[in-house]
């Protein structure tokens, strides 16, 4: 049963409670006092939703009524309806100034008297409605924002910005606007330095130049980490005072360490192409310029976007690509200086596609490091390898180890000793014909995990190389705490002989140093007769480079050891 409205009637009079309580005893619940003071004591205890006053009573009277009701903000919305003598004018005035919502006059007309209350209840629900519809706006309006605003930066998160630059574009279609996209050079090791609080404060400070500098013109996002985007005009863009802006922002926290940032930029001339995608193409043009300290910004062009679309059609295509047998492993042989024939060789994987050609594996391999399919990628070249060794060996025919490249993806995953020792076992292979390459950037990943599983592979007889050692930061340190078997120094070392007093100095102490550890050396990248003669004479033996051969099938590869173990 539908709970009725409450009404107080509040009248000293008997006779006129009585006729009232008539009038809406069918479709209110009813409450009756004689003044003012038992209105208020009632009042504290029950919830009413219309009164019908009387103005003069004894003690509290109608208008004192009035204003107590008003000065109670639990009270003051409740509506009154005033009864008065059809000659009191002037009080049904001053009633009607003190927030009295109608008046109705005696004696009482039953239908005049219920069509008031009606029309006061029928005003008053409507009020609640508009408060109501506005409470309920406010509340979406805030769920919004907090949905749609980067809690750190104050400004637009990944996919509002991408929602808002929709409508900016769509809005104003006649205008040309560009995408920017920002990152901030070596952020890590500012947090690292600085911890997070500093870092999050240089975060809030281009949030906040950012939402400044668009304010009206454009949007600006915070993609993720110490990246951002900005949407601005194309007439309203000077990069060199934005960037100017900026730096004199962080400048201004006092922090001691020289931060920058760095811009792409996409001048958007397809208003339909996603914004995710747009974000991708300012992000690509960002990429060229990483590492070149003197160029702040770059433009996304059509040479990129012939990347782009090359990229494109590798994603799309590489699980074609590897059930159709398109991908496969060449061989570049490592040579000993002393036995003048091949000792071991490295295993690469190229793509042998159809219509592009042989693709090498600088073009699809950092793709696929992003996407991860070069953890599937890596497994088959591991398995195509066994597989060529297995054969070999039941055959009688000559082999030599194989070293295969092991991406930093594979130690994320806790299967990956496993797989190798399988891959053993099913090929029957001693594991010292087996031989894994990692990265630097494998150890810096994880350096615990890495260092667990490769001493697991070790304890079972595989040997572990160093791939293009001395061409990151940390180097040295990866080799205090990881006791690799063999390193193989990056070819920038050997390119460098002939023009730098300092490479073959630098060279020569390194060989010293793994000698002392007691690691095997290869050498990379070499080429010419000079470059091996200095290489023998500071005591490195194994060389990798064009001077004795280039990677080749694996046809050619096997070929070339069987002529060779004949000698």
């Amino acid at each position: 049963m539908e709970k009725k409205p409450v009404m107080m009637i509040v009248d000293d009079e008997e006779m006129h409670r009585a006729v009232l309580a008539q009038f809406f005893q069918a479709e209110y619940e009813l409450l009756e006092a004689t003044n003012g003071s038992d209105v208020m004591a009632l009042l504290a205890e029950k919830r009413v939703d219309v009164i019908l006053l009387d103005l003069v009573m004894p003690g509290m009277d109608g208008f004192e009524l009035l204003a107590a009701l008003k000065r109670d903000e639990r009270l003051a919305a409740i509506p009154v309806i005033v009864t008065t003598a059809g000659s009191e004018r002037a009080a049904e005035v001053r009633a009607m100034e003190m927030g009295a919502a109608d008046f109705i006059t005696k004696p009482y007309h039953p239908a005049i008297v219920c069509c008031r209350v009606k029309n006061v209840m029928a005003r008053m629900e409507n009020e609640w409605r508009k408060l109501e519809q506005a409470a309920r706006e406010r509340q979406i309006l805030e769920m919004r924002h907090h949905i749609e605003v980067d809690a750190l930066t104050g400004i637009y998160n990944r996919e509002a910005f991408y929602e808002k630059t929709v409508e900016l574009l769509q809005q104003n279609s006649g205008m040309r606007y560009n995408l920017l996209y920002f990152d901030i050079n070596c952020f890590k090791i500012i947090n690292d330095l600085f911890h997070v609080e500093t870092g999050n404060l240089i975060l809030k400070t281009a949030g906040t130049y950012f939402k400044t500098i668009t304010e009206g013109i454009g949007l600006a996002g915070h993609m993720e980490a110490d990246h951002f985007a900005v949407c601005m005009p194309d007439d309203m863009l000077d990069i060199d005072i934005l960037l100017e802006g900026i730096d004199n922002a962080i400048f201004s926290l006092g922090i001691k360490n020289n931060i920058l940032f760095y811009a792409g930029i996409y001048s958007v001339d397809d208003v339909l192409l996603p914004v995710d995608q747009m974000c991708d193409r300012a992000h690509m043009a960002l990429n060229t310029i990483k590492g070149r300290y003197k160029t702040r910004y770059a433009y996304y062009d059509e040479k990129m976007r012939e990347t782009l679309l090359e990229e494109q059609m590798m994603l799309r295509e590489m699980e074609f690509a590897l059930s159709e047998g398109q991908f496969c492993v060449y061989y570049q042989p490592v040579y000993s200086i002393k036995a003048g024939r091949a000792v071991s060789a490295e295993a690469l994987v190229r793509w042998r596609h159809p219509a592009a050609g042989l693709i090498p594996p600088v073009r699809f391999v950092p793709l696929f490091e992003r996407n991860g399919f070069v953890v599937r990628l890596d497994r088959f070249a591991w398995e195509d390898v066994c597989r060529m060794l297995s054969s070999r060996i039941r055959a009688g025919l000559p082999v030599v180890p194989v070293s295969v490249n092991v991406s930093r993806l594979n130690f994320y995953d806790s299967d990956f000793c496993d797989t190798v020792v399988s891959l053993l076992k099913k090929y029957d292979l001693d594991p010292s014909l087996l031989r894994l390459e990692i990265t630097e950037s494998a150890y810096t990943d994880n350096p615990t995990q890495l260092m667990n599983v490769l001493k697991k592979l070790q304890s079972l007889g595989l040997k572990i190389l160093m791939d293009d050692f001395g061409s990151g930061y940390s180097s040295l340190n990866m080799l205090r705490n990881l006791a690799v078997d063999i390193l193989k120094i990056d070819m920038s070392f050997v390119r460098d002989l002939e023009n730098s007093q300092r490479a073959p100095a630098i060279l020569r102490r390194v060989v010293e140093m793994a000698h002392d550890l007691r690691m095997g050396i290869v050498v990379e990248g070499v080429e010419t007769k000079a470059q091996l003669d200095f290489l023998s004479s500071i005591g490195c033996d194994k060389i990798q480079g064009y001077y004795f051969a280039k990677p080749m099938p694996q046809k050619d590869f096997l070929a070339r050891i069987e002529k060779e173990a004949e000698r």
